[in-house]
């Protein structure tokens, strides 16, 4: 019987992998022109970490963590996501000693149990920002514009940015407890989960997807309309400098965020295209998280985008390889020659195939097609004879004979042949 890969854990072949590649390439350029650097952060980490983090009445710490005992008798978690991780490595490394405004950023694998479905599975990738050290609502507008001109670097006209606040713990409570006396006379209505969370987390009940939901916090009071003033304050300064870069919003009063440690600012880039899982990014301000894992009081604000629901929005485009040359041989004196060129040609930075089976002409020209190779070589008894061979330009159909050393192929490929 064969051993197959587990229940939403999956592979990303050769063809898909290229799209993933090209979309991390992407945040990386984009990312660092904003500043930020990569941070590596383990997939394993102490459950503490997480409960203390994101909160014990979450659904992730509840009911999603992968969380055993190791050999030693430690409590350890699979990272569900990478903020309190990076924030972790943040204190314990003491950063902030050095500087207290950190940009960092992240790609990886996460873990949670959960019903997998279409763009969210129990091993799932994420890529991530956070930068610390600053509460300006600058820094706020900043990241939603990165954010934004990452998106539109892929081509993307889709997802579009929706924010809202939170509010503070200063106003935060008082709103908290409106809601939960207008949920009350509607608690019937709720779904189980948000019936369990309306003590512990009663705002998620905001934005869950079940119909009952929906009808239930129909005309529920909003947290912008709770806001104290500086919270306030902050809001309408983080979108005047958003509209002063022409970065567009809209205003979701609804959101909330599935984890405790998210303060003022929220946001999420939300799509019409991938069904029910309408958010390919989300993230917020956090300026309580530093010091609830031990570190000092410093304000942070970062987001997190989900690698295959991005991958799901570029499913039309195209991003396999396609060799720069194949080489065809006839007879074993040639495949010698086609396999030194190769080599050689290779280590100038071109990518080149051969065929290794001493096939016919006809076989290894199907070979080149299938490869959509942008030149072709045909080597055989003559071209060896007199020291050149024809290349041709499989785009545009030129074709020009060329020397056989490495040099002179490359510099006629460079030139279109």
């Amino acid at each position: 019987m064969a051993i197959t890969g587990i229940k939403g854990f999956n592979d990303i072949l050769p063809g898909e992998v290229e799209k993933w590649q090209h979309i991390e390439a992407t945040a990386r350029r984009v990312f660092e022109l904003y500043g930020l650097s990569e941070i590596r952060i383990p997939i394993m980490e102490k459950t503490e970490l997480f409960c203390r983090s994101i909160g014990d009445a979450t659904d992730i710490v509840e009911k999603e963590m992968y969380s055993f005992e190791d050999k030693g008798g430690n409590k350890v978690t699979l990272r569900p996501e990478g903020t309190a991780s990076v924030m972790r490595a943040y204190v314990e490394h003491k950063m902030h000693a050095l500087d207290p405004v950190a940009r960092l950023y992240y790609m990886g694998p996460m873990f949670r149990y959960e019903r997998p479905q279409k763009g969210r599975y129990r091993q799932f990738h994420q890529i991530g920002a956070e930068i610390t050290g600053v509460a300006a609502p600058t820094v706020d507008a900043q990241v939603l514009t990165m954010l934004t001109h990452f998106f539109q670097e892929l081509g993307l006209t889709e997802p579009s940015l929706q924010i809202n606040s939170l509010g503070c713990p200063c106003c935060r409570p008082a709103y908290r407890e409106a809601l939960k006396k207008f949920l009350l006379d509607r608690i019937d209505k709720l779904c189980d989960d948000c019936k369990r969370r309306y003590d512990t987390n009663p705002l998620r009940a905001l934005d869950c997807k079940s119909a009952g939901c929906q009808e239930a916090t129909k005309g529920a009071p909003s947290m912008l309309d709770h806001l104290c003033p500086e919270c306030g304050d902050h809001f309408d300064k983080t979108r005047k400098y958003l509209e002063l870069v022409g970065t567009p919003y809209s205003i979701n009063p609804r959101m909330v965020r599935g984890l405790d440690y998210y303060t003022r600012t929220t946001f999420e880039m939300v799509t019409t295209m991938l069904g029910s899982q309408s958010a390919v990014a989300a993230g917020g301000r956090y300026d309580g998280l530093i010091s609830e894992i031990g570190g000092p009081q410093i304000p942070g604000i970062g987001f997190a985008m989900g690698v295959e629901r991005v991958a799901l929005l570029l499913a039309e485009k195209d991003f396999s390889r396609r060799p720069d040359l194949f080489i065809a041989a006839l007879g074993d004196e040639a495949h010698s020659e086609a396999f030194r060129l190769m080599s050689a040609l290779q280590r100038l930075g071109l990518a080149v195939e051969i065929d290794y089976e001493g096939k016919s002409l006809k076989s290894q020209m199907r070979r080149a097609d299938k490869f959509s190779s942008r030149f072709t070589l045909i080597i055989g008894g003559d071209e060896l004879a007199r020291g050149t061979a024809p290349l041709k330009n499989m785009d545009v159909g030129n074709q020009a004979e060329v020397a056989l050393d490495a040099a002179s192929i490359h510099a006629a490929m460079n030139a279109g042949a």
